[in-house]
C-alpha cells in the first residue's frame, strides 16, 4: 500500500515541475513582445491579463464542451444501475460528491472524467466498456477516473490545455509583429546588430514555443495518468482490477473512439485512436505505454 502512496506522490510533484516550466514559456514570450515594442513590462502585463480572461472562459464552460465534441448523453440510475452504484460507491470512497454519469455510444474501450471541481465533475464511459469490463475491472476504471477528480486533476488538465491555447496565440502574434515590421522604426534608430538579435530571438520564439509548449502538455498528461492509476488503486484498494480492465484495452481490435479529437485526447484513460509504434508518435503520444502502466499496477 506505502507503494501506491508514494507512487502517487511522485507523480504528482513532477507534474508541478512541468507546469511551472509552462508557465515560464508564457513568460519568455510574454517578454518578447513587450521588447519588440519598447517595453518588456508592457509585454509581460499583455500577457498576463490574456491568460485570465482566456482562462476564465475556458473554466466556466470548457466541461460542457467536451462533453458536447464527444459525443456524451447524460444517463439515469435506472438506465445503468450498474454504473450509477459503481460511481457512488467510489464517490463516498473518495470523500467527493457523486459526478454525473454520461456514456457514448462507442464499440471501443474508453472512459474519461471532467469538470472544474469534484462538485462540477462528470465520469463519462463508453457503451463498449459498459459491455465487456466485470464488476471489478469497472471499479478500476471508475476508480482511476475518481482520483482524477479528487486530485483535481480535471481542473490541472484543462489549465495545461488553456496554457497551450496561450502559448499557440502568443506565439502566432509575436510572429506575425516580426514580419508586419512592429517596432521597426524603434528598432532602425537603435542599431543593426540589436536589431538581428531581436529578430532572431523573436523568429526562434515564436516557432519553437508552441512546440515546447505542446511536448510539455503531452508529458504533463503521461505523468497524471501514472499517477492518476495508483490514486485509482487507493480507492479499489485492489490493483488487479484496473490492470486487468487495461489488459482489455489494449487488446481492443477498434480503439478508435469516433467523436475524440486532438483537444480532447488526453483526457481519456488510454488513447482514444489507432495504436501505431515509433520514436515520433511516443514522444507526441497523449499516454504512457499501456504495458508500462500494467507493469506497474502488478508490482504494487
Amino acid at each position: 500500500m506505502r507503494i501506491m502512496f508514494d507512487e502517487a506522490r511522485n507523480n504528482q510533484l513532477k507534474s508541478v515541475v512541468l507546469l511551472a516550466f509552462f508557465i515560464v514559456l508564457i513568460g519568455f514570450l510574454g517578454a518578447a513582445i513587450g521588447l519588440f515594442y519598447g517595453s518588456t513590462y508592457f509585454g509581460l502585463a499583455v500577457a498576463v491579463i490574456f491568460a485570465l480572461v482566456y482562462s476564465a472562459i475556458v473554466f466556466n464552460s470548457g466541461d460542457r464542451m467536451i462533453l458536447g465534441m464527444s459525443g456524451a448523453r447524460p444517463v439515469t440510475k435506472q438506465e445503468e444501475p450498474h454504473l450509477y452504484h459503481t460511481i457512488e460507491g467510489l464517490a463516498v470512497a473518495a470523500g467527493i460528491p457523486v459526478p454525473k454519469a454520461y456514456i457514448i455510444d462507442d464499440s471501443a474501450l474508453n472512459a474519461f472524467a471532467t469538470g472544474k471541481d469534484p462538485k462540477h465533475a462528470s465520469v463519462t464511459v463508453t457503451s463498449g466498456l459498459l459491455k465487456t469490463m466485470n464488476r471489478q475491472e469497472l471499479e478500476g476504471i471508475i476508480g482511476h477516473e475518481m482520483s482524477h477528480i479528487k486530485n483535481y486533476d480535471v481542473r490541472f488538465m484543462m489549465l495545461t490545455a488553456v496554457l497551450v491555447g496561450i502559448v499557440v496565440l502568443l506565439s502566432d502574434f509575436l510572429l506575425r509583429t516580426f514580419l508586419w515590421g512592429g517596432g521597426r522604426k524603434r528598432s532602425e534608430k537603435e542599431g543593426g546588430q540589436m536589431v538581428m538579435v531581436m529578430i532572431v530571438v523573436g523568429f526562434a520564439l515564436a516557432i519553437l514555443t508552441p512546440l515546447i509548449g505542446q511536448l510539455i502538455q503531452l508529458a504533463i498528461s503521461r505523468k497524471r495518468e501514472y499517477a492518476a492509476d495508483a490514486s485509482g488503486t487507493i480507492l479499489t484498494r485492489y490493483p488487479p482490477g484496473l490492470a486487468s480492465a487495461l489488459k482489455k484495452i489494449a487488446k481492443d481490435p477498434d480503439p478508435l473512439v469516433d467523436k475524440a479529437n486532438r483537444a480532447t485526447a488526453h483526457l481519456f484513460i488510454s488513447t482514444p485512436f489507432k495504436n501505431s509504434k515509433g520514436f515520433v508518435t511516443r514522444l507526441f503520444a497523449t499516454h504512457p505505454p499501456i504495458e508500462e502502466r500494467i507493469k506497474r499496477l502488478e508490482q504494487m
